[in-house]
């Protein structure tokens, strides 16, 4: 008979903490059964690397989310058209849906220039990022479903513009595990002062087991919060408590079986006693040479925080990490409804250097190959002018770019129009672009499977026309639907 990890812990007269303190001697890991649904869908409740579908490209993802909605039109994709008809009316008309937002075309002020040999423009407030692009994957073509800050990152992150449905971390943690048991498969490195727009919802399990969230690491002070009590117990006391703990458990178990939240809650503990000894020194920087903490601006204070997020992803994915999450400052700070010059001029500062850096140093550790780096914000800006000076939201078009992971480096896809309002050309769905990612994972989305609702739920889940690979961005790739 074969007994799952909720019915060895219930039987077991060891508890939870020598099954810990087996695991940090060497013994064998003790892991959940697969069970089946109706359907025959494996449900994963654990960490346990697992196969793919087909042999894979990359084995890691770092997401960086620009959040707020870069505008477009001022970092990668130029349109003088702009600055011909500066102050006339689209001549079409645009969704104009927030106040002050007019019908007049505001030319960038920023100036662009061609760098690289793939002769990729991007304009003067990412002057780290030009010195890379030959390595990067840019994808001009970019459309999705919602005007509004929070259904766009919905949408980038689960394919629909409401709550409720896993984000890709999630999905990509629950489909192949990690590849180091010490640590979380999919870890959140956001900025200590706050969260961003949507807080914890942008990294969340929804239906799936609640093993699958994503984990927040902290980059001042303690990385970890609460791993290691702030006054050590006696022996003795820690053992009665990890000893009442598992009665309490076993009893909760019993009479609620299947509940993931407290499934995920004993695999936690489990990997909590794992990680007090290999986290703390994955995430200690002290080790890094000075040439590489001046590569991601450690050394300035306007680049020092976001710049060690991305060292510290980096960091993560070497260590075997399989999903990590970096966001921006607090709130929506690509967001810039006036004033965009000044306003951008703040967070590109803020970010160029870090995401730059961070292919750099994944290109010179022999590791880029081997991880996608994925920088992408929810939706673009409208060629029209909001308050004189700034832009208002749209949905139609923005720009992604990747690096790394069989993308095709110096790769510029697809085209908006001559106003940048729309994607004209090789249009890309967020659907489609989530497929990408994990086809280069080694995994068939539709595959990728979890009951929910009486229907099979998948990462890149639509209901009438599907997604597909989008087999143009990679890498010399063979793709077959």
């Amino acid at each position: 008979m074969q007994l799952s990890r909720r019915e060895i812990l219930g039987l077991s007269g060891f508890g939870l903490g020598q099954i810990a303190v087996a695991d940090l001697l060497g013994g064998d890991r003790l892991f959940a059964a697969e069970s089946s649904s109706a359907s025959d869908v494996p449900i994963y409740g654990d960490l346990r690397a697992r196969k793919t579908h087909f042999p894979a490209t990359a084995k890691a993802v770092i997401q960086l989310i620009q959040n707020g909605g870069p505008s477009q039109m001022d970092l990668f994709d130029p349109k003088p058209q702009l600055n011909r008809m500066a102050g006339q009316p689209h001549p079409d008309g645009v969704e104009i849906h927030q106040p002050n937002n007019v019908n007049s075309l505001l030319p960038s002020p920023l100036k662009f220039r061609k760098y690289g040999e793939s002769g990729m423009d991007v304009s003067e407030a990412l002057p780290h990022v030009s010195t890379i692009v030959d390595d990067l994957c840019f994808v001009r073509s970019m459309h999705t479903e919602h005007n509004n800050h929070l259904e766009g990152l919905n949408m980038l992150l689960t394919c629909k513009i409401f709550p409720g449905r896993p984000v890709m971390g999630a999905w990509i943690s629950y489909a192949l595990g990690t590849e180091n048991q010490n640590l979380p498969a999919y870890v959140v490195l956001r900025d200590p002062d706050g969260y961003t727009i949507g807080g914890k919802q942008l990294w969340a399990n929804a239906y799936l087991p609640a093993l699958y969230q994503g984990v927040e690491f902290s980059t001042r002070g303690a990385p970890i919060h609460h791993l290691n009590p702030p006054t050590p117990l006696p022996p003795a006391a820690q053992r009665a408590n990890l000893d009442f703990l598992r009665t309490l458990n076993a009893a909760h178990l019993r009479d609620r079986p299947g509940e993931s939240e407290l499934d995920a809650r004993i695999e936690n503990f489990e990997l909590a006693a794992r990680m007090q000894l290999e986290a703390p020194t994955v995430l200690d920087l002290a080790g890094e040479t000075q040439a590489t903490k001046t590569l991601y601006g450690l050394d300035n204070p306007a680049t020092a925080k976001y710049g060690t997020r991305c060292l510290m992803a980096r960091r993560l994915v070497e260590s075997g990490v399989r999903f990590v999450q970096v966001t921006t400052s607090p709130g929506q700070p690509w967001d810039h409804h006036s004033n965009i010059r000044n306003e951008m001029s703040k967070i590109a500062t803020e970010t160029d250097q870090g995401a730059t850096a961070l292919v750099q140093d994944l290109k010179a550790r022999g590791l880029l190959e081997s991880t996608i780096v994925m920088w992408a914000g929810e939706f673009g800006r409208l060629p029209t002018t909001q308050n004189g000076t700034g832009r208002d939201h749209n949905r139609n078009a923005f720009t992604v770019w990747f690096a790394g992971g069989g993308f095709q480096p110096g790769l510029i896809y697809g085209e908006t129009d001559e106003f940048g309002y729309k994607s004209v050309v090789n249009r890309v769905s967020v659907p489609n672009m989530i497929a990408t990612v994990c086809h280069q994972l080694g995994l068939d989305h539709r595959r990728v499977q979890f009951p929910h609702g009486g229907r099979l739920e998948t990462p890149a889940d639509v209901t009438v026309t599907g997604a597909k690979v989008v087999g143009d961005l990679l890498n010399n790739a063979v793709y077959s639907s």
